[in-house]
């Protein structure tokens, strides 16, 4: 297995794909046609240190995400943030296709001085995995493309005191509009953010069924986002959306379900019910079953008997 190659600048993210030299050092808009990278046994591993936005379509090899790998030929959106490591296995007969699309890479110090370099952070699809791509629509595609060459337009004229400033108004308008896109993708999929719905509802059934709970503790949001193969920001948007409560909010509510049964159906102390749960000092989980539930646990047990 290789060594990912880390990118550390825009300069190298060309050479790596085997292109002439970008126009500005903080920021490139790359045709993603013109790209030949050179794999290492049929495979392309690396990691970047500044952000990349791509829109693509036929897209050459399978990418990886987990143990799982995916394929893509409809025009989709992806994002990377500074250290993620991106896999991509080369398939020979896809090597035929004739990819198409851009990629923005923007360096996190082209940022600084400017609002988004904090605000950036609320995107929360930067950290999205290549599996929960944003699929785009004609129209959705044309709106993208349209901003992404009036930022190439801008760096590569004479820059001046407003040239950053543009490029950072476009770059926020480019963010909005995946936001809305994504929130769009949430709604007209549904039905396979139910079927992830019911997974999760399974998984911690299954979890608070054990009695090895209070050995490993409770499920935390990362162990319960890779069990469903999903970044934990990804399916929290996604239940949030679907929902109306995020990943940590599912875990405690199906706790506070278990507590209720024990507390109303067992002799069990509120001590004991809380090291059953995970909780290793009776005081946490004491404080939690009455921000859920507005009553103490003795409360709860003898209003219900």
């Amino acid at each position: 297995m290789p060594i990912p190659t880390r990118l550390k600048t825009i300069s190298e993210l060309h050479r790596f794909n085997n292109i002439s030299s970008p126009k500005h050092p903080l920021i490139s808009l790359i045709d993603y046609s013109e790209i030949k990278p050179t794999p290492i046994n049929n495979e392309l591993k690396w990691v970047q240190e500044f952000y990349t936005i791509s829109v693509k379509r036929n897209v050459v090899g399978k990418y990886r995400y987990g143990q799982e790998s995916y394929d893509f030929d409809e025009g989709l959106m992806t994002f990377f943030s500074p250290e993620q490591v991106i896999s991509v296995q080369l398939i020979e007969e896809d090597l035929n296709n004739r990819p198409s699309g851009w990629i923005l890479a923007i360096h996190p110090d082209f940022l600084f001085g400017t609002s988004l370099a904090k605000d950036i952070k609320k995107y929360t699809f930067l950290n999205y995995s290549v599996r929960e791509a944003l699929f785009l629509s004609e129209k959705e595609e044309n709106t993208i493309f349209e901003i992404l060459q009036n930022i190439k337009s801008e760096y590569q004229a004479n820059l001046d005191q407003f040239s950053q400033q543009i490029i950072i108004s476009q770059l926020e308008l480019l963010l909005n509009y995946a936001e809305r896109f994504y929130q769009r993708q949430f709604l007209t999929r549904k039905k396979s953010n139910h079927q992830i719905l019911d997974k999760l509802e399974i998984l911690l059934e299954e979890y608070f069924k054990e009695d090895s709970v209070f050995d490993k503790g409770l499920p935390t949001v990362q162990e319960v986002s890779q069990n469903l193969n999903l970044t934990t920001d990804y399916l929290s948007t996604m239940l949030k959306n679907l929902t109306g409560q995020t990943t940590q909010q599912h875990i405690h509510n199906k706790l506070i379900e278990k507590a209720k049964i024990k507390l109303s159906t067992t002799n069990l102390s509120v001590s004991e019910i809380a090291y059953e749960l995970g909780y290793e000092h009776s005081q946490s989980f004491n404080k939690l079953f009455k921000s859920k539930t507005n009553q103490t646990p003795l409360e709860f047990r003898a209003s219900f008997n």
